[in-house]
């Protein structure tokens, strides 16, 4: 049977997350905040004015998102320009393999469209996915619910029949509230309590979605 199966990027399937986790204490640092590592792993997959909420939440009213957010930029792109872009283990393997079996798989992403092909068209994965569908197309990104609502109206289906492989509590969050079938493949940190309701399947890696999808 052919399922519509809605990928995450960073954390998911590539091993960014933890550059984001570093570089977020990094750049706050650099511009006269203290942000703990609680804090940095919050900023998972959040939507750009959720995330500036969040950063306002930490360091009071006055905090500079904006400037830190740019720092964080700059000293991500620069350790990938160096390293290159990670991607998980079996990650390539897996989707060539459930493009293989038919399934229909589209990328969800809280990252914007041209960074997005951009590192899918680097490592290789682009080609297996038949949409892509960014925080940057609807109102609000995850952990809002708009853009998994958005994703399945653009490829015509009922949320209820749709899995989304989601890494981190933002992203779960927003597939769920969707009403899409959540699978969580861990990438920082194990569910917490009360995300394990929202859960469909808990994978130990991706290669593990081939046992669940026929």
């Amino acid at each position: 049977m052919e399922e519509i199966i809605l990928f995450d990027m960073d954390g998911t399937l590539l091993d960014t997350e933890r550059y984001y986790r570093r570089f977020w204490k990094q750049a706050a640092a650099d511009c006269g905040y203290t942000m703990t590592d609680v804090q940095a792993l919050s900023l998972r997959s959040l939507g750009h004015p959720f995330a500036e909420e969040r950063i306002r939440e930490f360091f009071g009213e006055k905090a500079e998102y904006q400037k830190i957010r740019k720092r964080r930029v700059e000293l991500m792109n620069a350790e990938l320009k160096k390293v290159g872009i990670p991607v998980k283990p079996y990650a390539k393997e897996v989707l060539e393999e459930l493009h293989r079996r038919g399934h229909c798989l589209a990328i969800v992403t809280a990252s914007d469209l041209e960074r997005t092909q951009a590192y899918l068209k680097e490592t290789g994965l682009l080609s297996y996915f038949s949409s892509i569908i960014c925080a940057t197309m609807v109102k609000h990104g995850k952990p809002a619910k708009d853009i998994y609502v958005y994703a399945c109206e653009r490829l015509h289906a009922v949320p209820e029949t749709v899995y989304a492989v989601e890494d981190s509590p933002n992203g779960i969050q927003s597939a769920y509230t969707a009403g899409c079938r959540v699978i969580m493949i861990p990438d920082q940190t194990q569910p917490e309590e009360e995300l394990k309701p929202m859960l469909t399947y808990l994978g130990e890696s991706l290669k593990d979605l081939l046992d669940f999808f026929p």
